[in-house]
């Protein structure tokens, strides 16, 4: 079987599996997304040559919190913009921080244990914990599942790639970030960007529970910062000479390497969303 084949084939079972579970409902979406946080967190500790117990324990302790409270208890969420608003900040604390050390043209320095697993905390599990959490923003525990905001957010991601590759291979000259990702273009990252943004329109027309100009926000949140995210986990794979995070995905990697762009946005869009639900 040829590569491309092979990528096609992984490329599908994967979106298949993805937005079958999370339109099932939220019996499959929580559990997929917990199994994708574990390997996600294996793949990090391999690229950081961190031991994975300790990593193990504190990804299990965030998600069975989450998960238990969500599926043991109908409680109210007047309060979850508070309860949730140190997460956001610790994962934003964190995604600065690699921001800096990213755009740094100083070599990079030796992080000790205790380092990388604040960085494993802000920039895997907490990113893991805020996507399981973002449908149930607005409502009362399980009862409140909102899938579309996923699905939503997913396919801005995939058009926004699918846009800067195609805009980039017909008229990328300008390297965007050549240090790390030398086939990154900054007409490809351009074009990505407009083209998803202006593709909300079509996503207006069947996910009304927010306005066009609403999707057109996320849109540029998940662009902006979805890039950032893919030159951020291509800095660590470059630290770590590798190609890839994992191969659990033939021809596309590991689950870092899928969901890179989706885990550092995802505090931005997490904060940009409760706040909408919050004024609404």
């Amino acid at each position: 079987m040829s590569e491309t084949i092979t990528r096609l084939l992984s490329g599908i079972v994967y979106i298949v599996l993805l937005l079958a579970a999370t339109l099932y409902g939220p019996y499959t979406f929580i559990p997929l997304f917990g199994i994708f946080m574990f390997i996600a967190v294996h793949e990090f500790c391999k690229l950081s040559n961190l031991k994975p117990v300790v990593p193990f324990i504190i990804a299990a302790a965030g998600f069975l919190l989450f998960f238990t409270g969500h599926f043991f208890f109908t409680v109210p969420n007047n309060n979850s913009f508070y309860k949730n608003l140190g997460l956001n900040i610790a994962a934003l604390f964190i995604s600065i921080k690699l921001l800096v050390d990213l755009f740094s043209t100083k070599p990079p320095k030796l992080k000790d244990t205790t380092g990388k697993i604040v960085e494993l905390i802000g920039y895997v599990i907490i990113p893991f914990i805020l996507i399981i959490k973002l449908p149930f923003i607005g409502g009362n525990a399980i009862f409140s599942y909102n899938p579309y905001i996923i699905i939503g957010m997913f396919v801005l991601i995939w058009a926004n790639d699918t846009f800067a590759y195609i805009v980039g291979k017909a008229i990328g000259k300008n390297k965007l970030f050549e240090r790390i990702s030398p086939k990154k273009t900054v007409e490809g990252f351009v074009g990505g960007a407009l083209f998803t943004v202006a593709s909300v329109y079509v996503l207006g027309l069947y996910y009304t529970f927010i306005t066009p100009g609403e999707w057109m926000a996320i849109a540029a949140i998940l662009s902006i910062f979805g890039t950032l995210g893919d030159l951020v986990e291509s800095k660590f794979k470059r630290i770590a000479g590798v190609k890839d995070s994992g191969n659990i995905m033939p021809g596309h990697g590991g689950i870092l390497d899928r969901l890179d762009s989706v885990l550092f946005a995802i505090p931005f869009l997490f904060l940009y969303y409760q706040i909408l639900q919050y004024v609404s």
